[in-house]
């Protein structure tokens, strides 16, 4: 029934919705969403978005305004922003410390922070592949679509250098967006394009695409360091591919919800400085398959010390600093050679390998952990409350 129909009837007999429910008997909310919404009444559309800027001058200075809500172009699309997941990223942007590629710099004009949201395709260009009603995914990185990330790459960047997405509006190419499994949430869709997709990386570069690592004498080590979300998020993708799980926290609540996730063995790092030890000793002497290291500075070195011969490191943050201290001054060459060791730096994934993320959530119905939803009017709260590092999972802002 066409929107022209429709309104013919609604002319004609008064209310195209009592003539339905008086012609056939069943209630409004029975009918098909896509039927609903074409008996819905006409409602003016929005013109002006929402949205929240930084100076990239405090997490504290970040405020809100408002901008016209753009139009899509040729194959782009205009989504509405359900939600948006935050990432220690984006407390970087927001203080002007996320400067360590050279290819994002310039003046620390007015930005739209944040990279991961999940919303629906409201509006699609001319030759568009995504259609209205879709729901999607951001990618990190826009243009990389697969294979090595480039340097150039960092140049599409969500939320620095581009505009990111704690707005309620925004048009995206659609080639720089994935469609959603039915079974996620708005909420815990939102937590993926960041850290579930660096932690999967992180696991499986070197796998082919399609053929995850799922070996069940593989034991993978995951530093709970800080916020936790990339580790959380590759603690259950370990354990849905059978994957034996090593935790490191300063936090015994953690290790317990990290136990309850599945985590075989845990480390409270405050009570044994060593963690290597415990990690060797775990593994009856023989390390870690592959370590996902985010402390930094001040643990890589037990991460060489506990990595199995011939295992992974997998660089993904640097909590602990970014600089070497003259006491923790590493000779890396050596200790790489020393057990065959891979040290990999790793930024997000590409779109395709993303994708494939997300067909193993489905095909295994993996939930993210999402530790508090904020409103969009909290979302200096939100911002405030990531920065103290004590939630465990992501913590998730709900715009629409």
């Amino acid at each position: 029934m066409t929107r022209r129909a429709i309104n013919f009837v609604t002319h004609r007999y008064g209310n195209a919705r009592n003539l339905m429910l008086r012609k056939i008997g069943q209630p409004y909310d029975a009918f098909p969403s896509a039927i609903r919404m074409l008996l819905a009444p006409k409602m003016a559309q929005p013109t002006q978005s929402k949205q929240w800027l930084t100076n990239q001058d405090g997490v504290d200075k970040i405020y809100q305004g408002e901008a016209a809500i753009p139009q899509p172009g040729e194959k782009e699309v205009l989504v509405k922003i359900h939600t948006v997941s935050l990432n220690y990223r984006d407390t970087e942007v927001c203080d002007g410390g996320y400067n360590h590629h050279k290819s994002i710099g310039g003046e620390n004009k007015a930005l739209v922070p944040g990279s991961d949201m999940c919303g629906t395709v409201v509006k699609a260009g001319p030759g568009a592949s995504l259609k209205e009603g879709q729901r999607v995914l951001s990618i990190f990185l826009q243009t990389h679509q697969t294979g090595q990330v480039q340097e150039s790459d960092m140049a599409s960047g969500m939320g620095l250098p581009l505009e990111g997405v704690l707005q309620e509006y925004r048009v995206f190419p659609d080639t720089a967006l994935v469609t959603v499994p039915d079974y996620l949430s708005n909420e815990e869709a939102a937590t993926l394009p960041i850290a579930g997709t660096t932690a999967f990386m992180a696991m499986n570069w070197m796998q082919p695409m399609g053929k995850p690592i799922s070996n069940p004498e593989t034991t993978v080590l995951f530093q709970m360091q800080g916020t936790g979300g990339v580790s959380i998020s590759g603690l259950q993708i370990a354990k849905a591919c059978g994957l034996k799980a090593i935790v490191t926290s300063s936090s015994d609540e953690k290790l317990e919800k990290a136990r309850e996730l599945g985590a075989d063995y845990t480390i409270n790092y405050k009570k044994f400085p060593k963690w290597s030890e415990k990690a060797m000793e775990f593994t009856m002497g023989k390390g870690v398959d592959i370590i996902l290291e985010c402390g930094g500075a001040q643990t890589v070195r037990q991460s060489f010390d506990s990595i199995a011969f011939g295992g992974l490191i997998s660089s993904i943050g640097y909590l602990s600093g970014k600089q070497d201290t003259e006491s923790d001054a590493l000779n890396i060459n050596v200790l790489a050679l020393r057990r065959n060791v891979t040290l990999k730096g790793h930024i997000n994934g590409p779109k395709d390998r993303f994708e494939e993320m997300l067909q193993l959530y489905a095909q295994k119905e993996i939930h993210p952990v999402v530790d508090q939803v904020f409103s969009f009017d909290e979302t200096k709260d939100a911002m405030q409350y990531l920065a103290k590092g004590g939630h465990f999972g992501k913590v998730v802002i709900k715009i629409a």
